[in-house]
């Protein structure tokens, strides 16, 4: 007997006995499900009940399935969206993806096929959770510290050509912001800007995403699907945390890097593909090449065109103009009206050594928004929040040192280049080892508890435990 699927899905169609036996499916599959015949009664819901997933029509009455996932993607971005049309056609699906969709399914709907696509959608949610995006509202990087001058001019540079670029740095540091600026400023910004996590999948669904796969190519395949390379053709692939793929698909992606050229899962026929490759990872991928965890050719092949996102400690002159712009965003967003810092309640913020980085200040941010009385933030405010949050190590109020690695572009050798970058380093490994035992000690040893008190995803909670001999 099938494994049962747990979560809380919205079926979104105006025909009744469509979503009559499709409910009734999804509902022998252990899911719990609520309906809606259109897209305002969809949202009611969705503001309503603690919703998972969301499947669609796309042509519907009134607003449609697009237009739908178009309202959950500014006021839901972590639901995922699949959408059902019986008119499929991979311009439609190329469409759907570049606006957010999850995935695309053909009716009549296949048992298998559907239940397939909301068990990824997900698994992708839960590995993905406490992850959202750093600047929603916009593509361009806030703060204006030169660290992250050199960053953008770098990227600037890189966009104009064809060259994959490898964007490395900390979780959380702005590397898929980073991916979306090099496409917005390239030749190819009209086409699509396609995104894979890689350390979200599985190897057997993260083969099928990336490439696709025919009719029959497993159970559950009924229908030919498009994979993402395919989707992306003639505009940008971003494949988040390549450092975590297997070497079996390790061996296929190397081969689409230099041919430009793959078969879909079950095929046979090569197809020929036009797209731009750029890549992000916070591992260490010389290590792993010194290990044979990871292929050097596969890792020349990625490191053409290598740029370093800097440390959110690296750049402390970015905190200001950060906290005031997520101060903004999340005002407006939890209907709180605009928000105040005093200048002891910057210099608490400063101090802090953040080693979730822009994300872990973004969400900590929130937290300050949703929870303060009053429109005026201060310095024993936001030290109260510091001392309830243990991902937070509270600092001593003394300036913040300047990094010890100016050129955010390159990357220093571990334990640094002198007496002095060991030390920097050394207190900045048992900060971090002590936050990671704080967290783990205040979520009873629950890993998923702990990477939401820290603000970082699951997947960065392992490597960082995996780092510091605590798993």
């Amino acid at each position: 007997m099938a494994e049962l699927l747990k979560g809380n899905v919205l079926l979104v169609d105006d025909d009744p006995a469509v979503a009559k036996v499709l409910g009734a499916l999804l509902g022998q599959a252990g899911l719990t499900v609520h309906t809606a015949s259109n897209g305002q009664e969809a949202l009611t819901l969705l503001g309503r009940k603690p919703i998972d997933v969301v499947v669609s029509d796309v042509r519907m009455p009134g607003m449609s399935g697009m237009e739908l996932l178009a309202e959950v993607g500014r006021s839901w971005p972590d639901i995922p969206v699949i959408l059902l049309t019986a008119h499929g056609t991979v311009p439609l699906a190329v469409e759907a993806m570049k606006a957010g969709a999850a995935d695309f399914a053909l009716k009549p709907f296949d048992r298998e096929e559907i239940l397939f696509s909301i068990r990824k959608a997900l698994l992708r949610a839960q590995q993905q959770e406490g992850a959202r995006p750093l600047v929603k509202e916009t593509s361009s990087f806030v703060g204006g510290s030169t660290a992250m001058a050199a960053v953008q001019a770098m990227l600037t540079r890189a966009a104009s050509g064809t060259a994959t670029v490898l964007l490395r740095g900390e979780s959380g540091t702005g590397k898929e912001l980073a991916a979306k600026a090099v496409h917005d400023a390239s030749p190819r910004r009209g086409g699509p800007f396609v995104k894979l996590h890689c350390a979200a999948l599985p190897d057997t669904l993260l083969e099928s995403e990336l490439f696709g796969y025919e009719k029959g190519a497993f159970t559950g395949a009924a229908t030919r699907k498009p994979g993402r390379v395919e989707l992306a053709n003639g505009g940008t692939l971003f494949l988040d945390e390549i450092g975590d793929i297997t070497p079996q698909v390790q061996v296929k992606l190397l081969r689409l890097l230099q041919e430009r050229e793959f078969e879909r899962l079950g095929g046979t026929q090569t197809l020929k593909v036009d797209v731009r490759f750029v890549a992000a990872t916070h591992r260490n991928l010389e290590e792993m090449v010194r290990k044979v965890e990871f292929r050097e050719d596969l890792f020349y092949r990625l490191n053409v065109v290598p740029v370093w996102l800097p440390p959110l400690r690296a750049r402390p002159e970015d905190i200001e103009p950060l906290v005031r712009h997520f101060l903004e965003v999340h005002a407006k967003a939890n209907g709180r009206p605009p928000f105040t810092l005093t200048l002891d309640g910057l210099e608490a913020l400063r101090i802090q050594p953040w080693p979730g980085n822009v994300r872990q200040l973004q969400n900590f941010i929130e937290r300050l928004v949703v929870l303060s009385d009053g429109p005026v933030l201060t310095g024993d405010e936001v030290r109260r929040e510091v001392a309830r949050q243990p991902g937070i190590v509270p600092a001593a109020p003394t300036p913040t040192p300047a990094s010890p690695f100016p050129n955010a572009l390159a990357m220093p050798a571990p334990g640094g280049t002198g007496s002095e970058g060991r030390t920097l380093e050394s207190q900045r490994k048992d900060m971090e080892r002590q936050a990671l035992v704080d967290a783990l000690d205040r979520a009873g040893d629950n890993r998923t508890l702990a990477a939401r008190l820290l603000g970082i995803s699951r997947r960065t909670l392992y490597n960082k435990l995996e780092e510091h001999g605590l798993v």
